[in-house]
């Protein structure tokens, strides 16, 4: 997939490096894990949804010999008209089980330069960033990417009420849902996690103990970044503390095309759901107002 994944424009500007393997993603794979044991800086450009079929060379090759194989995982998250067979869903459930591994993904085309940066600076492991099908932010690019510490998040805004922790793309529309639950009174923080291995655990921990309540928002199937964060809050006590967790993250079937827009509201992982999500765990009105309990 030349074209698909962008080798193509490598490819004329680097005739020497760019190898199309087709179809044999698993021959692919191992080919970056022999690079990689010599020393090259392998980058393995591939759909989400294709690398699926590599996993056994991805643990084996690559995650227990611990090589530096960077995978830029396109098509990750829901695909429009390209449709259930081409749809990112499982890349998060599938790799960020495997020690060594460094898992990112990218909230706008600015950080997903960064995600670049640090993955070519990355020689101690294999790392992968997974970004989506079709258009970016329209946000500038940086002339200089500069990279990322590994397993930092940030804290895009800051409240006191409600903690969204959103990782990814759906960035935006929980930005979105934070400006409708400061309209109803709800003081919400929103932070991007850019990592789902290795977590930022200081900046999870001290959001879920300084928020009433606290949502994280994937575009990935369940296993990924909400149950990591679950384990987390499980392995430390704070669910015992009464803490209130709610996931959002794609369903558990598989989606028909349709329009990105579309099939992420049938998702339930735009603005409106993450709001509604937020006032059901609160027990509050959609004016923002405690509901009676009996």
């Amino acid at each position: 997939m030349p074209s698909g994944t962008g080798v193509d424009k490598f490819a004329k500007a680097h005739p020497e490096r760019a190898f199309d393997v087709g179809i044999a993603e698993q021959h692919g794979v191992t080919f970056a894990a022999g690079l990689a044991a010599q020393g090259m800086r392998p980058f393995v450009a591939i759909y989400s949804t294709f690398l699926q079929r590599a996993y056994d060379q991805v643990v084996h090759d690559v995650a227990i010999q611990n090589l530096p194989v960077r995978f830029a995982m396109d098509r990750a998250g829901l695909v429009g008209a390209d449709g259930a067979t081409h749809a990112g869903s499982f890349d998060l459930a599938y790799l960020c089980t495997l020690p060594n591994f460094v898992v990112m993904a990218a909230a706008d085309e600015a950080d997903l330069a960064r995600m670049v940066k640090t993955m070519q600076l990355h020689d101690s492991g294999p790392i992968a960033v997974r970004y989506p099908r079709g258009e970016g932010r329209g946000v500038p690019l940086p002339a200089d990417p500069e990279p990322l510490e590994i397993g930092k998040g940030r804290v895009v805004k800051q409240g006191s009420k409600v903690a969204i922790l959103s990782l990814g793309t759906r960035l935006a529309e929980a930005e979105k849902a934070a400006e409708q639950l400061e309209a109803k009174g709800l003081s919400t923080t929103v932070a991007d996690l850019r990592f789902a291995k290795p977590l930022d655990e200081a900046l999870i921990r001290k959001l879920l103990t300084t928020h009433e309540v606290a949502v994280t928002i994937e575009e990935a199937a369940i296993g990924g970044l909400g149950a990591h964060v679950l384990t987390l809050a499980s392995d430390e006590g704070l669910v015992d503390a009464g803490l209130k967790i709610r996931t959002m993250r794609l369903p558990d079937r598989f989606q028909d095309h349709d329009k990105p827009e579309k099939q992420y509201d049938e998702a339930g992982l735009n603005a409106p759901q993450i709001v509604e999500t937020v006032l059901k765990a609160l027990r509050v009105n959609s004016a923002g107002v405690e509901e009676v309990r009996a």
